[in-house]
């Protein structure tokens, strides 16, 4: 399985270092191995998504291991529903690749495509995961047949729920991670005069049966640096004042819990 065109959403073929579909568009293999299939007219900013510091911090956090639990859960859910060899896992704003990687290792022979809309993180992702096929694309828009996917992992990225139906294959599985209501209190502490937890769950996926529901929380300890870290990757970055950055970087440690809510749907028409 490969791609399809993003303009005309006819079947792209590799010929060489290029992808071209019979409409004759062609989007050019970087020398990193990924493809950008975000037209220029679907970019709603000059360099969309993660800068390259927020994808730096995201990949310090992530390597020091303290959302392993949620990539382990995750991998463990594919592991008892999908088919090696068989399956196309689509792994949707999977950033610089810590998620998506682990997917395509623990189901073997599977076809594993990692989507973002950030060029930098997926010009990281690619030099990192050579295993996975990364492409810089729209979630809202993605650039794959129809009923062409097995699974698809969405951890807290967007997408339309009708490009989801449109993709998964009859009996798929779409995997969603989501902050439960007590997740990064201690952070968002610091940052806010009131904290209020997050609203409970409440997605709804047409054409989709939500067949289970996984509560993972934990404690984490976590040095300044990599609390500055996790500020960083988090939309709290944009409200924190400059005595918040300046008094995590300081401490020695600071305890945080997690809060993560994963929900498992299938496909059922």
């Amino acid at each position: 399985m490969s791609f399809s065109c993003p303009l005309c959403h006819l079947p792209l073929t590799q010929d060489k270092n290029s992808f071209v579909c019979p409409g004759r568009h062609q989007f050019d293999l970087a020398k990193e191995g990924y493809v950008n299939l975000l037209p220029v007219q679907h970019k709603r900013s000059r360099d969309p998504g993660d800068s390259a510091e927020m994808m730096q911090a995201r990949r310090a956090f992530l390597d020091a291991g303290h959302y392993q639990p949620l990539r382990e859960a995750i991998v463990n859910v594919l592991q008892e529903t999908l088919t090696p060899d068989e399956a196309t896992i689509l792994d949707i704003g999977c950033g610089e690749g810590y998620y998506t990687h682990a997917f395509a290792d623990a189901i073997s022979g599977s076809a594993t495509f990692g989507l973002d809309v950030s060029k930098v993180a997926i010009k990281a992702a690619a030099r990192r995961y050579p295993q996975v096929t990364f492409c810089v694309a729209s979630s809202h828009r993605l650039p794959f047949a129809d009923a062409s996917m097995d699974a698809i992992i969405r951890i807290y990225a967007p997408c339309k729920a009708q490009e989801l139906a449109r993709v998964v294959k009859p009996g798929g599985w779409i995997i969603t991670a989501t902050p439960g209501p007590r997740h990064l209190m201690e952070l968002k502490g610091l940052i806010y005069d009131e904290v209020r937890l997050h609203a409970p769950h409440a997605e709804q996926l047409e054409g989709f049966a939500l067949q289970q529901s996984i509560a993972l929380g934990y404690q984490m300890q976590l040095s300044g640096s990599e609390a500055v870290a996790l500020l960083q990757m988090t939309p709290f970055a944009w409200r924190a004042k400059p005595e918040v950055w300046e008094t995590l970087a300081g401490i020695t440690t600071f305890d945080c819990q997690t809060d993560f809510n994963i929900h498992i749907w299938q496909r059922v028409n």
